[in-house]
């Protein structure tokens, strides 16, 4: 039978283990501390007037005799716990508060069921609670782990509380903090974390919102926070986060916002944000510095995307985002640098998805500027002579965007012809039946394909002016068809 098994007998406890039995059973807290201030991380040297053993601990939550009227509780502060505390698969009724305490020994509560667990500002050299139930809250704010913190699987019934918790296991093997496919009823509440290795939240549930502002995970190089299928139905907060890794949501869902004003990801050549293929009420991503790596949102689908074109790295992986609304609202000369970055090249849903967003906002001019720049960027994949058809295009009718190029080419050529045939007639083909002649018209029926005014099949014009006839037809017919492909365009679109 082992140390922490036996039943422990009364006549063998210290008095300071005496004082924790009996305050026990009417839920009496015991202080230990000799000032509220006193550090935890010192608990090493504290002495025999202020240790109990695990064993204690553990007889009192399992085994302990309860007074009539009484609601038993274990309320320790600024104790020294010696030995292994061991309650895995254990049922405790009671709550437990084990503040300011200092432990030698990694607590074990595997598949424990627990009314509620309070840890706040101990130190601890890790935490064996995996497939853990609490009823209530678990409250770990201020607390130090120099191990891992295992609580994949958790059923926490309310909000779990790691504000200003410190997790530095020696090494980053495993994960620094482990709450894969947990189940929280409440609040994931963080503001302050530090970690030293990955924080893995892959999986998990939280019923309210996750809060890691101003917190700082450490993992260079790997991922720093994973949240695959993390299912959040409020907002999950990491203003002023600081990263070193990558941020992993692939096909997370956040029904509420995720904010990461101000935040500084880092993870040079690598992705520092992944969030492909994840659901998103709203995506923040303004007032910090630019990404240090690769932004991945491809296949997301996002309500309302707040970027702010300064935040986005060099390179970017957009393929199939979708959002309904960009904000703030920026000139497409602001936005379309972002689709330049695409790692894969020209793709034209990040562009339609572009022209789409200002469309929406009834801001035409600058939804034509994007597609003006989609066909561009275009232009520059296909073979020589598709660019060249495009930049005939682009010149002549701006890809259909800009009709009045047209109008502009025809009355130049016109001008330019009539001039020419002005101070120059052309010879009549047959004196006696052909019509005066009229420079004008003579010069559109050369640049008019189909319309004719009956000048150019009666006069012939003779050495350049001939030069000049066949170039006005050429013209003509490139121009007109020109307008035909902007227009086609434009009516397909529409």
């Amino acid at each position: 039978m082992t140390p922490e098994s036996r039943l422990v007998d009364i006549s063998d406890l210290t008095p300071a283990e005496l004082r924790v039995w009996r305050a026990f059973p009417r839920g009496t807290a015991v202080d230990f501390r000799a000032a509220d201030d006193e550090e935890a991380a010192q608990g090493a040297s504290w002495g025999a007037e202020r240790t109990v053993r695990a064993a204690v601990l553990r007889a009192l939550l399992l085994n302990a005799s309860l007074e009539d009227g009484e609601i038993p509780a274990l309320h320790l502060e600024g104790a020294r716990v010696t030995g292994l505390l061991n309650v895995q698969y254990g049922t405790i009724d009671h709550a437990v508060e084990l503040s300011n305490c200092f432990f030698d020994s990694v607590p074990l509560l595997y598949a424990a069921r627990l009314r509620q667990l309070n840890l706040t500002g101990s130190v601890l050299p890790g935490l064996a609670a995996a497939t853990v139930q609490v009823e209530g809250m678990v409250q770990l704010t201020g607390t130090q782990f120099f191990g891992p913190v295992r609580l994949g699987g958790a059923e926490i019934g309310g909000a779990l509380f790691l504000d200003g918790c410190v997790i530095a296991p020696p090494d980053t093997v495993w994960p620094a903090l482990r709450l894969g496919y947990a189940t929280i009823g409440d609040n994931l509440w963080a503001p302050g974390l530090r970690t030293h290795g990955e924080v893995r939240l892959s999986g998990a549930s939280v019923a309210g919102s996750i809060t890691l502002n101003d917190a700082w995970l450490s993992h260079p190089g790997s991922v720093a926070l994973d949240g695959q299928t993390l299912v959040v139905e409020g907002d999950f907060h990491l203003r002023r986060v600081r990263t070193q890794g990558w941020i992993g949501l692939r096909g997370a869902r956040v029904t509420g916002r995720l904010d990461l004003s101000y935040a500084r990801l880092s993870n040079p050549g690598e992705a520092a944000l992944r969030a492909s293929s994840c659901t998103l009420g709203e995506l923040w991503l303004r007032k910090g510095p630019a990404i240090d790596g690769v932004v991945n949102l491809r296949h997301a689908q996002i309500d309302v995307l707040l970027l702010e074109p300064e935040v986005l790295p060099n390179e970017v992986l957009l393929n199939g985002l979708a959002y309904g609304s960009l904000t703030p609202h920026e000139p497409a000369e602001r936005r379309l640098p972002m689709l330049d970055k695409e790692r894969e090249g020209y793709l034209p849903h990040g562009y339609e998805q572009l022209a789409a967003a200002y469309l929406r906002v009834g801001d035409d001019h600058a939804a034509r500027a994007v597609q003006l720049a989609k066909l561009r960027r275009h232009r520059r994949t296909l073979p020589w002579y598709g660019r060249v058809w495009g930049l005939l295009q682009e010149v002549t009718v701006g890809y259909g965007f800009r009709p009045m190029l047209a109008c502009v080419w025809l009355l130049s050529l016109l001008a330019a012809g009539s001039a020419a045939y002005g101070l120059h007639h052309p010879r009549a083909l047959k004196a006696d039946e052909a019509p005066d002649f009229n420079p004008v018209f003579f010069t559109l029926d050369l640049l008019l394909p189909v319309i004719s005014f009956g000048q150019e099949g009666a006069f012939a014009p003779q050495g350049w002016y001939q030069a000049l006839s066949y170039a006005l037809v050429i013209a003509g017919w490139l121009l007109a068809t020109a307008v035909f492909a902007g227009v086609t365009r434009t009516v397909n679109r529409q």
